[in-house]
């Protein structure tokens, strides 16, 4: 699986990251960034729930 996360969305909660470490993190700008594409089989479940749990929708599969 492939994310991207939309900047204009992204509030820089920082849900994605404590849910997905492996997955996302904070860039300088306060926002959440992808850190591996393709995203690993064994974070597959853990990017899905910080899909599912972003508040503004700011993640999306590709």
């Amino acid at each position: 699986m492939q994310v991207k996360v939309i900047k204009d969305n992204c509030i820089g909660c920082g849900a994605c990251q404590a849910i997905a470490p492996n997955v996302f993190e904070l860039g300088d700008d306060g926002l959440s960034k992808a850190i591996v594409n393709p995203v690993p089989e064994a974070d597959e479940d853990d990017c899905k729930e910080a899909i599912e749990s972003c508040p503004t929708d700011a993640i999306k599969e590709e």
